[in-house]
């Protein structure tokens, strides 16, 4: 979450009153959506052209080892259902090739995101990683990141205990495995998935980093140490260690929308607001290319931030409007949910700050249909009317659309990223 930061004032922008708002939203949604808050990545992007350099060797028939390798580049990108696709073509060539289902499995792990396991695939998943234990692999290796996701799809344990269990066994491999490059990359994936949001000292990301930092020195086009090591320094406390791989992740996968875009968690952090602007503009523009609708409005979501950090409403506005056209988004992708509600909400508190609160209390719906365990327009929109009421001198405003009533102050309630 970003809030007054030093940054900030180096570069010579003042920062907003309404940050103070936003930092303690933070606190209060934590507590709502605790593992969506962690980072903004999550579900699927379209396959890249580039996908960097990754080395996966695995007892299959020799034909199936760059696509599996593909399949573990995209995996690294997030790209969830191209990963899927190239794990199943590995699958089809050579049937006896186990890790592949351990591949297929991993699709629908979403470890950064909201929901950890994609909708709808539980059962999907747990079906292909039992199949790999009970077809068997004559590698301890291969054993290892089967046994360990198989953890993940333990229906006898709640989802937290869960995945730690996975980091635990994740440490295991790659303690055995210590010059294996993949088995280093997912045990420090697996600490930041069991990192809790709770934990102001960041003992997992720093963990983390501890992994990731050497690695990119010596494989600086892996796909997944640059973004990993991002998403490790996601936070006030560590985002300096972050700016060399936001400077390159874009360059190791330059054709996916979410490889342009990850840079700006980090210029975000440090108030580097140009840089932020160009990297986002990139990746809407990548992502429209690619119909990738979460990753364009999660890329316009934070435009609509710098924009407004740097006073140009303008510009912030002409990203907003076309909110006013989208229909029928998937209720099941809390990206897109989250960045459709909380970039009309943004500019309207931001630009209330700057002229007249009146234009706040305008509740902002989202054209996404919500269920009642994500219920964005709550939590962002009701809090800002109400704001806005406050501010503007309205005394009996009631909340629609069957929200109720809550304690709403500038100290518990802001926004987040």
């Amino acid at each position: 979450m970003v809030g007054n930061s030093s940054a900030e004032r180096r570069n010579g922008k003042k920062p907003s009153g309404l940050n103070v708002v936003y930092g303690a939203l933070y606190g209060a949604l934590v507590l709502l959506f605790p593992r969506a808050l962690i980072s903004e990545e999550g579900h699927s992007h379209p396959a890249p052209e580039k996908l960097g350099t990754v080395v996966f060797p695995i007892t299959c028939r020799q034909e199936v080892q760059k696509e599996f390798e593909r399949a573990v580049a995209l995996l690294h990108t997030f790209a969830y259902l191209p990963a899927e696709a190239s794990f199943r073509a590995v699958a089809a060539t050579d049937p006896n090739c186990t890790i592949a289902h351990w591949g297929i499995a991993m699709t629908y792990f979403q470890p950064l995101w909201e929901p950890p396991i994609r909708a709808g695939g539980f059962n999907i998943a747990q079906q292909e990683i039992r199949h790999a234990q009970q077809f068997g692999t004559h590698s301890d290796r291969e054993r290892g990141f089967i046994d360990a996701l198989a953890l993940v799809y333990d229906q006898a344990a709640p989802y937290q205990g869960r995945i730690v269990s996975y980091e635990a066994a994740m440490k295991k491999l790659a303690d055995a495995y210590g010059t294996d490059v993949e088995a280093q990359v997912f045990y420090a994936l697996a600490l930041l998935a069991a990192a809790s949001p709770l934990d102001k000292t960041h003992g997992r990301q720093k963990q983390a980093l501890e992994i990731l930092e050497p690695l990119y020195r010596k494989y600086p086009q892996h796909p997944g140490v640059a973004h990993y090591l991002i998403h490790a320094c996601d936070s006030g406390e560590l985002a300096s260690r972050g700016v060399t791989a936001a400077r390159v992740c874009s360059e190791i996968a330059p054709s996916a929308p979410h490889a342009l875009h990850m840079p700006s968690h980090i210029f975000t952090r440090l108030g580097m607001w140009s840089d932020s602007i160009v990297s986002n503009r990139a990746a809407r523009i990548a992502a429209r290319e690619q119909g990738d609708i979460s990753e364009e409005l999660h890329a316009m979501d934070y435009l609509v931030y710098a924009y407004l950090q740097q006073g140009l409403e303008r510009e912030a506005n002409e990203v907003v409007k076309p909110l006013a056209q989208l229909q029928h988004l998937d209720e099941r992708d809390f990206k897109a949910a989250y960045a459709s509600t909380a970039m009309p909400v943004r500019y309207a508190i931001e630009r209330a700050e700057r002229s007249d609160w009146r234009g706040a209390v305008v509740p902002h719906r989202s054209p996404v249909k919500l269920t009642d365990s994500v219920n964005l327009n709550g939590s962002f929109a009701f809090p800002a009317t109400t704001i806005g009421q406050s501010k503007s001198g309205f005394r009996r405003w009631k909340p629609r659309h069957g929200w109720r009533r809550q304690k709403v102050s500038r100290t518990t309630l802001g926004l987040c990223f």
